[in-house]
């Protein structure tokens, strides 16, 4: 048996068969279960002639069957691809291009977009549907059903002999540019972002110690991002590798009070979501109705760092449970956590991570340079070696995952992020960082979403211009803003320009579209 993450699902499930694997608003799945439905679908693609190392996509919303779609093709060798539900057809033509895939996987209410992209796709060759009530037609497709599928195949665990070095890819849009895959080789992603088969613990050294950490009290988590995106994957990995029940949201929209009543039903222990689009209507929620929360002893944010304010909120609603943030990328895995004691974002790393500067050696405490981590990193860009070029960098015999993100070693030995690099303001020399502003201004009480980005300025190159969605009902003014945040921010970094908007637009993970704020504010501002 080898750290592959296969082996590793087979080796839980056999050891723990009867328990809840997967729960939602409307099922229950065991491990014995999600086992031979994933093996049937491994089955499946082996039999309509798709081959190991072929990439198969997912385009589906939150669903039992994108777990065992993914583990059923880790099982046949072959590498799950998330699909992003929100893209366009041009979006989903080129993500499908450039992962090169062989099969695919939908949801029927995705036939149309699917038939318009199909025909530039050669190597697009098996297509098996979802269904999901929408009752649109898919015969034009020729796709096989996917429950059919799954009924006439081997629900047999004969598969050929796995390696460690079998791939994870992981495509990720980050804040700006066309979507990526990171490629991980499946035995560095256990390790380094799926809890090592001991989440918050020493990592197992054989991959049999699997079953004892799997053998403890049933933990129930809820993963509210949608799969597609690396913090629910790692969520429900992480989950399963403790032999616990991973809790789906289901609907296509978040409900707060039918969250909620989720948790309070299922009796849920952690939630895992993203950022404050996620976690502020959650706290309106909770402080406007009834729930019963007393399960729930953490709150963990992954891929956007929740607001100082909306932390203050959730301990003050739920004072005895642990609100977190946890920091990581697709390039990094999951890399630490918030340090309870600080303030604003700042962390504890693991030992892999580190400030490194220039020369590509740590930085002294105090110094800015560029976060980084080693060890267990990825292998680099799916077909893009100039992007991995820049981003992998191997010095003096140790190969470095530099995502871009700068930040700062504390006398204590943690690590302050200021933010991406590619996303700071240069206003006249000084450097802005988005997220450091964004937290000040969603701390207005009027305040609920906002997003900072530098528009031109004739005098100082660049200023900053504040993109804001208010709390229903209420009203404010860019001086209004400014006096609050000058309590906290220096002057360079007060928002110069407001654009107030119905709602700020985010990525399905709920990362900030900084794309869409910089161009809504620079036309604005050219007028």
């Amino acid at each position: 048996m080898d750290f592959n993450l296969a082996d590793l699902f087979e080796r839980v499930a056999a050891t723990v068969p009867d328990r809840v694997a997967i729960v939602t608003p409307d099922r229950r799945v065991t491990y014995a279960e999600l086992d031979g439905r994933a093996s049937r679908f491994a089955h499946h693609l082996l039999d309509a002639g798709v081959a190991a190392g072929a990439h198969v996509g997912i385009y589906a919303y939150n669903r039992p069957e994108w777990c065992e779609a993914m583990i059923g093709c880790y099982k046949a060798r072959t590498v799950p691809i998330n699909v992003n539900y929100r893209y366009v057809p041009d979006e989903l033509r080129y993500l499908f291009d450039n992962a090169d895939l062989a099969a695919l996987v939908f949801e029927a209410s995705f036939a149309p977009a699917v038939a318009e992209v199909l025909p530039s796709l050669r190597r697009l060759q098996h297509l098996m549907v979802l269904d999901d009530g929408s009752g649109t037609p898919t015969t034009d497709l020729a796709a096989v059903e996917y429950e059919q599928a799954l009924s006439s195949a081997s629900p047999a665990a004969d598969f050929a002999p796995r390696s460690p070095d079998d791939r994870y890819i992981l495509y990720t849009g980050g804040t700006t540019g066309m979507p990526k895959g990171v490629i991980w080789r499946q035995e560095d992603i256990f390790f380094a972002a799926m809890g090592g088969g001991n989440y918050g613990g020493p990592p197992i050294t054989e991959p049999e110690q699997i079953e004892k950490a799997v053998t403890g009290d049933l933990r129930l988590t809820l993963a509210l991002a949608p799969l597609m995106h690396g913090n629910a994957q790692w969520t429900m990995f992480n989950t399963i590798f403790m032999g616990g029940a991973l809790a789906l949201w289901t609907r296509h929209t978040l409900e707060p009070d039918g969250i909620w009543r989720f948790v309070e039903r299922e009796r849920i222990n952690t939630i895992s979501l993203v950022g404050d689009a996620m976690a502020r209507p959650l706290a309106d929620a909770l402080r406007a109705g009834s729930y019963d929360v007393s399960s729930l002893f953490a709150i963990v944010s992954g891929g956007a760092i929740l607001s100082p304010s909306i932390k203050g909120e959730l301990h003050d609603l739920m004072p005895n449970v642990f609100v977190m943030d946890s920091f990581g990328a697709s390039e990094t895995g999951a890399n630490g956590t918030v340090d309870p004691n600080g303030s604003g974002p700042r962390f504890q790393m693991n030992d892999s991570t580190t400030v490194i500067g220039d020369d590509f050696t740590p930085v002294k405490v105090g110094e800015t340079g560029m976060l980084a981590r080693r060890g267990n990193v990825p292998l680099g860009y799916y077909k893009d070696s100039e992007k991995t070029a820049a981003t992998f960098v191997e010095m003096n015999g140790v190969r470095w995952a530099i995502p871009g993100d700068r930040a700062v070693l504390e006398p204590d030995g943690t690590i302050t992020v200021l933010g991406r690099g590619s996303q700071s303001i240069n206003t006249g020399g000084e450097k802005v960082f988005p997220e450091e502003v964004e937290s000040v201004l969603k701390s207005h009480p009027d305040v609920f979403d906002a997003i900072v980005v530098g528009v031109p300025d004739e005098r100082w190159g660049e200023c900053v211009a504040a993109v804001v969605a208010p709390r229903p009902g209420r009203t404010f003014t860019l001086e209004n803003l400014v006096e609050h945040a000058g309590n906290t921010l220096a002057r360079y970094k007060l928002p110069r320009h407001l654009f107030v908007v119905e709602e700020v637009q985010r990525n399905p993970a709920g990362k900030p579209d900084y794309r869409w704020a910089k161009d809504l504010a620079a036309t604005h501002v050219r007028r």
